[in-house]
């Protein structure tokens, strides 16, 4: 092993973040040092030269010194026995520039302490020890590289001690098997004579956990000594057998599949890799996820891999398909802020092992949202709850809250009609696994999500969560793009994905599926730790994995598309007729799994659940001695009603270039809508929505009705969205109880039959898809004291829909028009219910008697009526009532339109009730005139008499409130907008970069900011390029590594400019297939290549520095005088690297970390300043809003270079507040970039590069603001046709 020592590991703000942390735990550290160290396995130790290489490759500074200072040593590294999704990527990068002879290069970081020696409280403090080790000595990690004898199967001695072995043998694996199941187990193996082996059992476990096989959701029912007539599933599944139309898969497959539009798909066809539209259905996807337990014991990688885990689900349903957009979801107790603690909060008591609340909102987000925006799918709904509460239940009083937290991952992709159904897999079908090795991490992770949280030893807790590596789920997914996209020539008969349990359970579902048998090899298996035992390799959770069958002729194919991909994959063995399953060690030459399919799948014993139903009475609060002021300014402190912007920013929302609504809203984007919108197609109109809904709280007063309400809140979300009937509308829903805990049991089954028997089938909705999570408890002991937190019964609801015309999506904006006012559409019918509202849970009470859905035609009425004034352009604004009540809801409308609001509420009820009850609704603005149109749409439904004008727009932008001539709140705009932002702002203080925080929480005040704007010196719909229609496409190259995810929208957006865009991996380059020769174009796309590990572009740009045949191809293209590149983003920042090659570029600087050390992704102004580049030509001096989405966009140079860039006219462009000055005020600078630098081009303009995304908003249609004089193309389709011009 040889040892590198590298830079410094923290910014200085980071550094003395965590400095002061542990100062809290040990006052005498005089100081502290963190470097990056590389470890290295191979034969021999580099020469100089090539050690001088390769501190170049890493970025290593020629100052840092060679050796470590005096200090107390901490070494941090991935856990021994597993690979860090970075070593695996630099180790390619490392194989492609020469060094073919390093085995591994593994990185660390290295913490010394001056005045003091490490104490395990301050230990803790630095690595996560889900996924770290921290070691005392550098040489300690030659660890790392050790890979031990591999260890043999074990047998459990049932045959001569019984069930007792079996007992043992449960509790020391985690298996969380039931008494019933160990008595099935003891007799089939009895049957079958012999033992079981660990492997087995491990595999029964998982493929029979409540995780699995929804053994609650099966089970027979008897509540108060009557048997029930339905299961909760058979009463789930009644909403499909009520209404199936449109659905074309539900129940059967890792996602469901409902019917979509017809349109134009945009993708390279497999013969020459020229992308072209391909006319056909565009089926939609749908599926939400949970990944709870993960996240509650480590937020990063639970969340991650639950993003993960999900995305897989959508690519292998059917014969496989294509994930497109995401949401994300959390509910956790109390948040305690350490800055800012709130009333309604009192000291945090939690497990030891569990992670606080606080942390995982710092920490499971940037999961979530880091997956996403590496794997390069839009994150674009979502949801945010806080609850903790001690409630009066019969039993007793409680601690009710999310201690054990709810994490939501789904979203919905996209499947062509003929791959909707998975074929059968014949005799002789080779069955595959795709994606990267195993190792020893994730193991039992399905039986862990079964149980209670604390109820299983911290060790098998910790165990049981996987590490992510969203780069290598990319490769995966281009292999499925290419294997669906040969249509009817596609390899796949069936794919599956790796999550839960591992290879032991996807794999017998495959082929069980199918009606088939098995005989794998256990050593064909990708294994990165060869010591590892057959259960560890068959079971572990190891993640980026799917497994498929194929036809044996078209493996050679299938090869080429893996390699061209670099995308491991290993046949495992073959499908049988016999349903039996066989596995060989050829290692130890034994069979570990030789068991008939019956065993693990047909005849485990159905459960049965018996319960009775309390009955009990609460009284209503009296709210009198409650101030409305200080409620009103509560409520917009509360999380779950306060803006949300922490968790958008930080998410990627416009990859795809497909994405027609998103979170934020109107010039100064603020985060209130509700509905996420994406077109069907890049070239297309009509699209698909999704939106949540979602009311765990009032399950503690009235379980139905938060069922009723979560599928109201759900449906009225979406109602924002232009679609044509409610029925098209397809819901998930996602059950989370702690089943077996008083009252939970039938207040799960009284919510499912609300749902499944009587209002999805009366509105003709359909439900199918759903998972659930039975074990929301949290449980552990203090100073010998049992505690516990229970979550209310949680259903959360996700609906899907095909949209019929995406530019008609209404948003809370409002417009500053005196002459328009706010009109309540109350479904609560002025009953103004106040049970379980945020309102009362900030003065810790929960009151009797909650909102609900009185009657199914409320909704179905509310929603007719409102599509159809929507199809008639009556509506200027809509914003449905929920969290936070009338208030929060007006509120949110005059934030996102900087205006204020004169409201006035009913006369002859209480202020109280009307401003903060949850009750269902919506607020519409319309033209004042148009009042009694709307009043008539709703006449002679049962929402006759329901509307009223509640506000006026104010332009002195104050909202008064106003009750029977009083006036009861007067405050500005800007104060309740800063009250309503300050979580999300203590929240980015403690995660990002506390100064850049500050700057944005200040820009709420700013009542003289105008908002983005548009000035353009040209015309974005003259067609400029009209002379070329009928002539040849020149090509460009559509240039992508791996982990590049933006290539199809680049490709579109020059495909509609007149160029033949044509897909070239660097894998053609380097096999010598492609050249440059024939190319006008080249353009280098964003995305994530090899994860960035070793600097954003770095890796990428190395590849071709450092081998030969690419450096050729590359000089040969940039040294002609008739070609033209582009880069951006992740390309921006490779070309930048490359400037050596490329004439007129030596001041490119280098793009490195933004300033906020946070991932951005904004909608920000941008000016095109004059320079030569042949792409802004006649653009210079306008100014438009444009997408950004990076890390690390931050241009390296002082401000005086940036200034010497300026003054020779080589910036192209330049962020820009919304005055139109040059600026880095954060976030309207994004990156923090001298002098607001984001665009370069070389002298004679050829060759340009920018951070921002013009190809993802090309479209007016893809921008999450424009203005409304735009057209189909935005402003920066003139970028593109500029390129086709130049060209001629």
């Amino acid at each position: 092993m040889q040892i590198i020592l590298g830079q410094h590991a923290l910014s200085p703000f980071r550094h003395e973040r965590l400095l002061s942390e542990l100062r809290t735990c040990q006052s005498n550290i005089s100081d502290l040092s963190c470097r990056h160290v590389y470890f290295l396995d191979l034969p021999k130790p580099l020469p100089a030269d090539q050690l001088n290489k390769l501190k170049h490759i890493l970025d290593v500074d020629q100052s840092c010194p060679d050796a470590l200072p005096e200090g107390d040593l901490a070494l941090v590294t991935p856990r021994i026995g597993t690979i860090s999704p970075w070593s695996s990527k630099a180790t390619d990068i490392l194989h492609l520039c020469g060094f073919s002879h390093v085995e591994r290069i593994e990185r660390g970081v290295v913490y010394l302490l001056k005045g003091a020696r490490w104490s395990d409280v301050a230990r803790a403090k630095i690595f996560d020890r889900m996924t770290e080790q921290c070691l005392s000595l550098l040489d300690d990690a030659s660890g790392l590289f050790h890979h031990a004898t591999p260890q043999p199967v074990q047998s459990i001695a049932i045959l001569d001690r019984g069930i007792e072995a079996l007992k043992e043998a449960n509790t020391a694996l985690g298996l969380a098997l039931s008494e019933d199941e160990m008595v099935y187990l003891v007799e089939s193996y009895r049957e079958l004579g012999r033992e079981p082996n660990d492997i087995e059992l491990m595999m029964f476990a998982q493929a029979n956990s409540e995780h699995c096989r929804h053994k609650t959701f099966n089970a027979g029912w008897t509540i108060d000594g009557e048997e029930m007539e339905h299961s909760l599933f058979s009463m789930i599944k009644n909403t499909y057998e009520h209404h199936s139309t449109n659905v074309l898969s539900a129940y059967k497959d890792n996602a469901s599949v409902i019917r979509g539009h017809r349109g134009g798909r945009f993708f390279a066809d497999v013969e020459d890799n020229v992308y072209r539209e391909h006319e056909e259905d565009i089926h939609i996807l749908m599926k939400v996820e949970t990944h709870n337990h993960p996240t509650g014991i480590s937020p990063y990688p639970g969340a991650s891999t639950g993003s993960g885990g999900e995305i897989r689900d959508e690519g292998a349903t059917g014969r496989g398909s294509k994930p497109k957009a995401g949401l994300v979801g959390f509910s956790v107790s109390h948040l305690r802020l350490p800055d800012a603690p709130k009333r309604w909060e009192d000291p945090l008591r939690k497990p030891e092992r569990m992670a606080s609340s606080l942390q995982i909102m710092l920490e499971g987000p940037i999961g979530a949202a880091s997956f996403n925006n590496e794997f390069g799918r839009p994150a674009l709904a979502g949801y945010f709850r806080t609850f903790e509460q001690d409630v009066d239940l019969p039993h007793g009083r409680e601690r009710r809250g999310y201690h054990k937290p709810i994490m939501i991952a789904g979203g919905m992709g996209n499947i062509r009609d003929q791959h909707v159904e998975k074929d059968d897999i014949p005799e002789g079908a080779l069955v595959i696994v795709l994606g990267g090795p195993a190792m020893l991490i994730g193991l039992g992770g399905g039986a862990a999500s079964s149980m209670a949280s604390g109820a299983s030893a911290a060790d098998l807790d910790f165990a049981s969560v996987q590490r992510d590596n969203p780069e290598m789920e990319r490769r995966c997914q281009e292999v499925i793009d290419t294997c669906w996209g040969l249509g009817e020539d596609n390899p796949i008969y069936s794919i599956h994905d790796v999550g839960a349990g591992g290879l032991s359970n996807a794999l017998p579902e495959l082929v069980h599926d199918a009606g088939r048998g098995a005989m794998f090899e256990l050593r064909n298996i990708p294994n990165d730790e060869p010591g590892m035992s057959p259960m560890e390799i068959w079971c572990n959770e190891s993640q980026e994995r799917y497994v498929l069958a194929i036809d044996e002729q078209m493996l050679p194919m299938f090869e080429e598309i893996c390699d061209r991909e670099r995308c491991p994959f290993s046949v495992l063995g073959k499908a049988t007729t016999k349903e039996h399953l066989c596995l060989h060690d050829r290692h130890f030459s034994n069979k570990p799994i030789d068991l008939p399919m019956s065993v693990l799948f047909g005849k485990a014993p159905k459960m049965s659940r018996e319960t009775h139903r309390p009955s009990y009475s609460r009284e209503d609060v009296d709210t009198s001695a409650f101030s409305l002021t200080q409620t009103a300014k509560d409520l917009l402190l509360f999380p779950t009603v306060a803006a949300k912007t922490f968790l958008i920013s930080i998410g990627d929302r416009s990859i795809t270039g497909m994405v027609a609504r998103d979170q934020m809203v109107g010039p100064w984007q603020v985060p209130v809508a509700d509905v996420a919108v994406t077109t069907s197609a890049i070239y297309a109109d009509c699209g698909e929505a999704m939106a949540m809904g979602e009311r765990p709280p009032v399950a503690l007063l009235h379980p139905a009705a938060s069922g009723r309400l979560a599928v109201a809140e759900a449906l009225t979300n979406i109602a924002a969205a232009r679609i044509d009937k409610i029925s098209d509308i397809k819901l998930s829903a996602n059950w989370m109880a702690a089943v077996n805990h008083p009252g939970e049991d039938v207040a799960l089954f009284d919510t499912v039959k609300a749902l499944g028997l009587e209002l999805c089938p009366e509105l003709d909705l359909t439900i199918p898809v759903g998972k659930d999570s039975m074990s929301m408890r949290a449980v552990w002991e203090e100073e010998g004291e049992a505690h516990a937190v229970t979550a209310p019964l949680s259903l959360i609801v996700s609906a899907f829909a095909p949209v019929s015309d995406c530019h008609k999506t209404l948003t809370p904006q409002l417009q500053r028009d005196e002459e328009t006012c706010l009109v309540l559409i109350d479904l609560g019918r002025g009953q103004d219910r106040l049970g379980a509202s945020c309102a009362l849970q900030i003065h810790n009470k929960l009151g009797a008697t909650p909102p609900d859905l009185d009657s199914p035609a409320l909704l179905k009425d509310f929603f007719e009526g409102l599509q159809t004034l929507a199809a008639k352009d009556k509506l200027l604004a809509y914003h449905d009532r929920s969290d936070g009540g009338l208030w929060a809801c007006l509120c949110e409308m005059a934030f996102a339109g900087r205006c204020g609001l004169d409201i006035r509420l009913a006369e002859g009820r209480h202020a109280f009730g009307q401003l903060f009850s949850e009750e269902l609704g919506a607020v519409v603005q319309v033209h004042k005139e148009d009042v009694e149109a709307l009043r008539a749409t709703f006449a002679g439904t049962s929402l006759d008499g329901q509307l009223s004008v509640i506000a006026n727009i104010r332009m002195d932008r104050k909202i008064c409130v106003h009750h029977e001539e009083t006036c009861l709140l007067e405050e500005t705009r800007a104060s309740l907008q800063q009250l309503w932002g300050q979580t999300s702002f203590e929240m980015a203080k403690i995660r990002d970069n506390e100064h850049c925080a500050t700057q944005e929480y200040a820009l709420i005040a700013d009542e003289d900011d105008p908002g983005m704007h548009a000035s353009l010196t040209y015309e974005p719909e003259e067609d400029i390029c009209a002379p070329f229609v009928n002539t040849a496409r020149p090509k460009i190259a559509i240039l992508r590594e791996q982990g590049v995810n933006g290539h199809v929208e680049m490709a579109a957006a020059f495909h509609r400019a007149g160029f033949d865009a044509v897909d070239v991996h660097m894998s053609d380059i380097l096999s010598e297939t492609v050249t440059f020769d024939t190319f006008r174009g080249l353009v280098a796309c964003g995305g994530f290549s090899y994860g960035d590990v070793l600097g954003a572009g770095s890796g990428w740009a190395q590849s071709i520095l450092q081998n030969t045949v690419a450096f050729d191809v590359f000089s040969a293209f940039f040294s002609r005088e008739d070609t033209f590149a582009l880069g951006v983003c992740n390309g921006c920042q490779m070309m930048a690297q490359l400037k050596a090659l490329i004439p007129g570029a030596a001041h490119w600087p280098r793009f490195v970390r933004n300033t906020s050390e946070q991932f951005e992704a904004r909608s920000v102004m941008v000016e095109v300043v004059s320079s030569p580049s042949i792409l802004m030509a006649d653009m210079a001096g306008s100014r438009m809003p444009i997408a950004v989405a990076h890390g690390e966009g931050r241009a390296r140079c002082s401000e005086e270079e940036a200034q010497a860039l300026h003054d020779q006219q080589l910036v192209s462009l330049r962020y820009v507040d919304h005055h139109g000055q040059p600026t880095t005020h954060y976030p309207l600078n994004p990156n923090g970039s001298p002098l607001g630098v984001t665009g370069l081009c070389n002298e004679d303009g050829r060759f340009t590069i920018m951070m921002p995304h013009p190809e993802r908003v090309f479209r007016t249609i893809q921008h999450s603001w424009a203005p409304t004089s735009w057209g189909e193309h935005s402003a920066w389709m003139r970028m593109f046709q500029n390129a086709r011009l130049w060209v001629g």
